[in-house]
C-alpha cells in the first residue's frame, strides 16, 4: 500500500507544463483507468473528448479568461482580489493535450439502477472515472489539471457537444514542470492550507423532524367590510370620468384598496419569487427538453441572463430565486433561496413523487419564505416556477382537483408536439389509472405534486395570511393557486391573475376558478414574466384612485 499512498500523495492539480509531447500510450493507459471506474447502473455514461487543436484551445481560454474575471470580482478584500489574479489557475494553451470528461445524461431516460435516490449518481459515476485517471496519470510520471471556471453552457456550445453530453468541466494533461514541493498548489502559494486529517463525525443518533400539518382554513371572515367597500366604491366612482369608464383598473383600483385595506392603497416592494424543481416524470420524455435544463435556467437567473431578470429590471421589481428541489448542488453561497427538499420527485407514473413528510415541508418552506419576504415591508408578491416536466404535474393536479378529463389538462409545455404530445397525453393518463391511493387532497398532494408548486402553494396561502396582493403567473403557478383555494377559498380576494397563456388548459382552469386575467400575449414561458408585465397596469390602477381628481374637487359636474 506504500506504492498507492505515494501517487495518491503525489496527484496534483497541475497548471504548470513542459512543451514535451504526451505520447499515445499514457493517454490510453489513463483512459482505459478511467473505463475501470465504477459507473452507477453500469451504464458506461462517461464520455471523453480529447482536445489538440490550437484554435480551440484558444477559444476555451477565452472563455475561461471572462469567467475568471467574474469569479475575481466575487471577493471584496482588496488583497485577495490581488492575490487571486496572481494565481495560475489553468495552462489551457500551454498543455500538450486537451480532455474534457463528461457524462450522457440520455441514460437516465430509462430506469438505472442507483439513481432513484439522486439522478447526480451518473454524474459521480464520471468524477470516479476523472480521478482513476488522474491517478494514472501521476503514476506514469504526467500530471493534470481540472478547469472548471467556465460558462458551461457556451464551452458546450462552442465545442459543439450534443445535448445530452454534460461537462464536469475541461483537463489540462502534460508533463509537470513543478512537483509544488509535494503540497497543493494553492498550499504552496498560502492561499489556504489543507487540513492535517480528513475531518470524520461518527452518528449515533436518528434525529426526527417534527413538521407541523398544514392547517385548511376554509372559515370565511366575520369581519363586517360593508360599509368600508362603499367607501371606497365611491372614491372610485366620484373620480372625473364616466362609472366603469376605467374598466379592469377599477377593479384592480378595488381590490388593492380592499386587500391593503386603505381608501389610499399604495404598492410597495414588490417581489417576484420564482421556484425551481425537477420532476421524476420528466425521465419518460414528457418535456422536449432535458432535465438539466431546470439548473442551467438557475443559474441564468442567477447571471440576470433570464425574461424575467429583464423585466423586473425595467419594472424595479426585487426577484428571489428558489432552490424547492433542483437536481444539483448549488454553492451555499449562490444568491438563492436553499429549500430543496430532495434533488426532484419520483416518478409518479410508478410511485409517489413524494411523502406526506415531504408535502408538509413543501407548505411550510413554502410559509416560510413569504414570512421572511413579508418582513421587508413587501405588499405584492408574484409567484414563478421553473421545472422541466412541470406542466406534465401541473396538468394531472389539475385533472384529479377539477374532474376535468387528463386530455383537457395536458398541453405542449416546453414544445412538445404531434405524437410526442400524444405520447405525453398517454403517460399522464395511465399515471393516474395507476393510482391507487385515497381520494383525499393531502394524498393526491402528495403522489402526483411537485416541490416548487407545493411550495409556491403554501407562499400564497402565507401572502393571503400578511394580506399581500398575490400576483398569480400562468398554468402551473394557477395550479398551484388551486391548490391554494381547495385549503382557504378566501384566498381569491387577494389574487391578481396576470394573464391567460398560450396553454388551453390554462384558460380552462381561470374559467374553473372564475379568474378574469389582466392580458392575454400568447406567453407561455412560466419564471413571473406575467407578473412582471402586468404589474405597470396594477401600478396605474394605483395611480388613478390615489392621484385622479374628483368631479367636486375639480370643479366638473357629474352628468
Amino acid at each position: 500500500m506504500s506504492y498507492l499512498d505515494d501517487i495518491l500523495k503525489s496527484r496534483r492539480d497541475t497548471r504548470h507544463f513542459t512543451s514535451e509531447e504526451v505520447p499515445d500510450e499514457v493517454i490510453q493507459n489513463a483512459l482505459r483507468a478511467g473505463h475501470w471506474a465504477p459507473s452507477v447502473g453500469l451504464t458506461d455514461a462517461t464520455k471523453y473528448y480529447i482536445i489538440k487543436s490550437a484554435a480551440v484551445k484558444s477559444a476555451i481560454k477565452n472563455l475561461f479568461s471572462e469567467y475568471n474575471t467574474k469569479a475575481a470580482e466575487l471577493t471584496d478584500n482588496p488583497e485577495q482580489k490581488e492575490q487571486y489574479q496572481s494565481l495560475k489557475l489553468e495552462a489551457i494553451e500551454e498543455a500538450p493535450i486537451g480532455l474534457i470528461i463528461a457524462y450522457d445524461r440520455s441514460v437516465l431516460n430509462k430506469f438505472t439502477i442507483g439513481t432513484v435516490g439522486s439522478n447526480e449518481a451518473v454524474k459521480f459515476s464520471s468524477v470516479c472515472a476523472a480521478q482513476n485517471i488522474w491517478l494514472s496519470l501521476t503514476e506514469q510520471g504526467y500530471g493534470m489539471g481540472w478547469v472548471s471556471i467556465l460558462n458551461y453552457y457556451q464551452f458546450k456550445k462552442i465545442i459543439d457537444l450534443p445535448e445530452n453530453i454534460e461537462p464536469l468541466g475541461y483537463f489540462c494533461i502534460g508533463k509537470p514542470a513543478t512537483n509544488y514541493d509535494n503540497q497543493p498548489m494553492l498550499q504552496q502559494l498560502n492561499w489556504k492550507q489543507k487540513s492535517e486529517a480528513p475531518d470524520c463525525t461518527e452518528i449515533k443518533t436518528v434525529m426526527k423532524e417534527e413538521v407541523r400539518d398544514f392547517e385548511f382554513n376554509s372559515q370565511a371572515l366575520n369581519e363586517n367590510k360593508v360599509a368600508f367597500s362603499q367607501l371606497l366604491q365611491e372614491k372610485i366612482d366620484s373620480k372625473t370620468k364616466p362609472i366603469g369608464a376605467l374598466g379592469v383598473l377599477e377593479s384592480l383600483a378595488f381590490q388593492m384598496g380592499s386587500v391593503f385595506e386603505t381608501l389610499n392603497p399604495k404598492i410597495k416592494n414588490t417581489n417576484i419569487v420564482v421556484f425551481a424543481a425537477d420532476h421524476g416524470i420528466a425521465n419518460h420524455g414528457v418535456s422536449a427538453y432535458p432535465q438539466d435544463v431546470t439548473r442551467q435556467m438557475v443559474h441564468n437567473f442567477l447571471e440576470g441572463g433570464a425574461a424575467i431578470n429583464v423585466f423586473c429590471n425595467q419594472n424595479n421589481i426585487a426577484l428571489s430565486i428558489v432552490d424547492s428541489g433542483v437536481n444539483y448542488d448549488f454553492p451555499t453561497n449562490a444568491k438563492l433561496i436553499h429549500a430543496k427538499i430532495a434533488k426532484g420527485t419520483q416518478s409518479f407514473l410508478h410511485v409517489p413523487a413524494m411523502s406526506e413528510t415531504e408535502l408538509q415541508l413543501c407548505f411550510e418552506k413554502g410559509k416560510t419564505i413569504v414570512d421572511d419576504i413579508a418582513k421587508t415591508a413587501c405588499n405584492c408578491i408574484g409567484f414563478g416556477e421553473m421545472g422541466i416536466g412541470n406542466t406534465s404535474t401541473a396538468a394531472v393536479l389539475m385533472s384529479l382537483l377539477t374532474g376535468f378529463h387528463i386530455e383537457e389538462c395536458v398541453g405542449k409545455g416546453t414544445g412538445v408536439e404531434n405524437e410526442k404530445l400524444l405520447q405525453k397525453q398517454n403517460i399522464l393518463k395511465k399515471a393516474i389509472e395507476n393510482y391507487s391511493g385515497q381520494a383525499e387532497i393531502i394524498q393526491q398532494l402528495a403522489y402526483f405534486g411537485g416541490f416548487e408548486i407545493i411550495q409556491m402553494a403554501g407562499g400564497m396561502l402565507a401572502a393571503y395570511d400578511h394580506k399581500m396582493l398575490i400576483l398569480v403567473d400562468g398554468f402551473i403557478c394557477s395550479v398551484a393557486f388551486l391548490i391554494a383555494s381547495k385549503m382557504n377559498p378566501n384566498i381569491k380576494e387577494n389574487a391578481v391573475f396576470c394573464h391567460v397563456s398560450a396553454e388551453h388548459a390554462h384558460q380552462k382552469l381561470l374559467h374553473y376558478l372564475g379568474a378574469k386575467p389582466i392580458l392575454n400575449l400568447d406567453l407561455r414561458l412560466g419564471e413571473g414574466t406575467g407578473c412582471a408585465i402586468a404589474l405597470p397596469i396594477l401600478k396605474s390602477a394605483e395611480a388613478f384612485l390615489n392621484e385622479m381628481a374628483t368631479f367636486e374637487n375639480a370643479g366638473v359636474s357629474r352628468k
